[in-house]
């Protein structure tokens, strides 16, 4: 399992293009997954062996920080920039859009949280078990929360914002992550 040890590989953008920076973790968090999927058959035949135990952390590292941080980016600055840009009933679509999404969020949320502990037993050798049921439900929730982002609101995003407005978004991205506007970025 050892290059199958998650990374960061999807290409390196910069919050200078925020939504191009959120489409990259995308391709981060669709890493992750799949990593998290390899890692099951992985410990049945293996167990919670250094490999294992550097996958589970690993993933523990990109889903309790930079997945959690996207989220934010979205929630936080992406919906509530695209609801000030719409008027009369444009809004209510994507009003029901970003309800939706953050409740994809939230049930995300809860899945981590109860995937984490397994994954934190494997990074400590302590137990070799995860969930397949959860692993497939987290995954499988993320790809279709991804899906739709990348088919309607990242789309939308890059029609109704302003560069003004892009750029607001970039540095709320960055100041969430504490990275000053000079260092590298990572999502």
């Amino acid at each position: 399992m050892t290059n199958a040890i998650p990374g960061h590989s999807a290409p390196a953008v910069g919050f200078e293009v925020p939504l191009e920076m959120l489409a990259a973790c995308h391709g981060r968090v669709q890493h992750q997954c799949a990593t998290l999927q390899r890692l099951l058959p992985h410990l049945q035949h293996h167990g919670a062996d250094r490999d294992a135990q550097e996958a589970a952390r690993a993933i523990m590292r990109y889903f309790d920080s930079a997945a959690r941080h996207h989220h934010e980016d979205e929630e936080h600055d992406l919906f509530p920039a695209l609801l000030e840009s719409m008027a009369g009933s444009d809004a209510v679509c994507l009003r029901e859009l970003t309800a939706s999404l953050c409740g994809d969020h939230r049930k995300l949320e809860q899945l981590w949280g109860a995937l984490r502990p397994q994954l934190l037993s494997v990074s400590e050798t302590t137990g070799h078990i995860v969930d397949a049921a959860l692993v497939s439900s987290f995954a499988n929730l993320y790809e279709t929360h991804i899906r739709r982002e990348e088919a309607e609101l990242l789309p939308m995003a890059a029609r109704l914002l302003s560069e003004i407005e892009l750029d607001r978004i970039g540095v709320a991205m960055r100041a969430r992550r504490g990275i000053a506007s000079t260092e590298a970025h990572q999502g």
